[in-house]
């Protein structure tokens, strides 16, 4: 579902991404680690269309992001860290315009959206402007738009940020059912417990390299040491 191949990012005498290749499969969620400066966003910028690459390809679903970039993208759903909303919209009003960007038929926004809003627990907030809105809030109303649209290819950046414990633990929940229905999961993220436990793969990137690509079983292998070593040791080992 999405494939990467001989990535390249520079950014005049810096190379953010220096070759990276690798590929995620329908119903994978697939952890994307890293230090900071590592290449994380920059690499989901690519994949999302919002940056070009400086050489190499990004397909999402065969379609090639920079030379069919409106095929691609209405494929995938993206989530920053730092949530973009349009502040004079209302919550619904901002759920309702996402349907109608990407041809969600009306009956099922108006049928789905109040579940959503309800889902994360913005019902009584539906109604009041964006600009209202916690960091949290928004980041739920974004998680809400994207479900509402049910895209094939989701990408998340630090996508718990800002949210409460109760709604990590339903975002994990949302993840699988997700990936469950046969989106491709793509997650950079700093919390190595959740990446442990929830990801089917992993992938290490330092300096702008790929360095490790496996099952998080297979990557917790690579470095020797005690048998219960977890991801967070040989992450830390990896990239020391």
């Amino acid at each position: 579902m999405i494939k990467i191949q001989n990535l390249v990012k520079t950014f005049g005498v810096c190379k953010a991404v220096d070759d990276l290749s690798l590929d995620v499969a329908a119903g994978e969620i697939f952890g994307f680690l890293g230090p900071n400066g590592a290449g994380k966003t920059t690499t989901v910028k690519i994949l999302s269309g919002i940056m070009a690459p400086t050489s190499g390809r990004v397909l999402v679903a065969g379609f090639d992001v920079t030379r069919e970039p409106l095929s691609a993208k209405r494929l995938i759903a993206y989530i920053p860290d730092e949530p973009f909303v349009y502040p004079k919209l209302t919550g619904f009003e901002f759920l309702r315009f996402l349907g109608d960007l990407y041809d969600v038929p009306y009956s099922e926004q108006i049928r789905r959206i109040p579940e959503l809003l309800e889902t994360f627990e913005l019902s009584l907030q539906g109604g009041e402007l964006l600009e209202s809105y916690s960091h949290g809030m928004k980041q739920k109303l974004l998680i809400a738009g994207m479900l509402l649209r049910k895209p094939k290819v989701v990408l998340f950046d630090e996508p718990t940020v800002g949210l409460d414990p109760k709604s990590i633990r339903r975002f994990k929940t949302l993840l699988s059912e997700m990936a469950g229905n046969g989106a491709a999961i793509f997650m950079c993220t700093h919390i190595l417990e959740m990446a442990e436990k929830l990801c089917t793969s992993v992938g290490i990137i330092h300096n702008g390299r790929l360095i490790a690509k496996d099952t998080v079983a297979a990557v917790k292998q690579l470095v020797t040491g005690p048998a219960q070593k977890s991801l967070e040791d040989v992450f830390l080992e990896l990239t020391k």
